[in-house]
């Protein structure tokens, strides 16, 4: 087992403890937490040990998971690092691009691990399609949410949007061409509402909108491509695949058949795939440890995360 060490004991960083806590991976060595408080309550309650340093924490496992607030991420990765130590690091990396390519280079040289908690990729919803989802030239994303102070200290675009970024990207296989975006401050210093239209050298255009100061939450995304319509929803953990075929010689009664003008016809057909119930935290959580492990490549990399941060940074500069 993998002795683990957790850095902030925050709402996220006391889901993280109790998922390493029950996870047969990872043997939960302790956490810390600057906020004295926080930390003696949170061990009082819970019983994890808390240490009194970041340092001694670090020295006493084999790998760091960051739940801290992202102005602090890259110092505490760069840390755990040079001291041979995995990371995993929630998202979004780090505060600056230039700040993850250093990470990255760390990492290298000191022949460890690391993985960014873009935890929508373990989403049960889009597991289950993601397979299915070949050559995208359209994608249109939601992802709305009622107010949460907690958040507000960076722009929408790194508290939500970021998710559908690197949703996108990992389905994407093209180089992004141009962004155009706009955001409107409303409670926060920051946007709270953004929309970006990403287009891709390939011609794959992704219209993205986030808001944090809804009246209901939705994260919908839905991928158009040649042969299919793929709708995943993130917050129901539901999905719908639309596919057309050639319609047959002879349609059955309930057969849905559309006709275009030059008299082709075409059958559409729907799909159901099995949607798995699962705690995507602790999956994103476990498959690094797999990682670690069998010497195998997180399923989201340091550079993956780096780029969903670029992207984001691209957004947020053209506002």
């Amino acid at each position: 087992m993998l002795k683990a060490g957790v850095l902030g004991a925050g709402h996220l960083g006391k889901i993280h403890l109790k998922l390493i806590n029950q996870s047969d991976k990872y043997e939960l060595v302790g956490f810390y937490d600057p906020i004295k408080e926080n930390a003696e309550k949170v061990a009082k309650e819970f019983g994890y040990k808390s240490f009194d340093s970041i340092q001694e924490l670090i020295d006493a496992v084999d790998v760091i998971d960051i739940v801290t607030p992202t102005l602090s991420h890259f110092d505490c990765a760069k840390e755990a690092i040079e001291k041979g130590k995995h990371v995993f690091i929630e998202k979004p990396i780090t505060k600056t691009v230039e700040e993850a390519e250093i990470l990255i280079e760390l990492l290298k040289k000191h022949k460890v691990k690391g993985q960014v908690g873009h935890v929508e990729r373990f989403n049960p919803a889009f597991t289950a399609v993601k397979d299915a989802i070949h050559n995208p030239m359209f994608i249109e994303t939601h992802r709305l949410a009622e107010f949460n102070p907690r958040g507000t200290d960076v722009p929408v675009v790194l508290d939500l949007m970021i998710h559908d970024i690197d949703i996108i990207l990992s389905v994407v296989k093209s180089k992004v061409k141009s962004i155009n975006a706009s955001g409107v401050s409303i409670l926060s210093d920051t946007p709270d509402i953004a929309n970006a239209r990403i287009e891709f050298e390939n011609g794959c255009v992704a219209n993205l909108t986030a808001s944090r100061i809804s009246l209901k939450n939705m994260r919908k995304t839905r991928f158009f491509q040649r042969d299919a319509y793929i709708a995943v929803d993130f917050f129901e953990k539901a999905t719908e695949v639309v596919r057309m075929k050639d319609a047959p010689e002879t349609p059955g009664d309930f057969d849905m058949i559309l006709q275009n003008a030059e008299g082709l016809k075409k059958q559409i057909y729907f799909e159901n795939p099995k949607i798995a119930t699962n705690n995507a935290i602790l999956d994103e959580l476990e498959t690094f440890a797999d990682a670690i492990n069998n010497n195998t490549t997180p399923i989201v990399t340091l550079e993956q995360g780096t780029e969903a941060l670029r992207v984001a940074q691209m957004i947020i500069n053209d506002f």
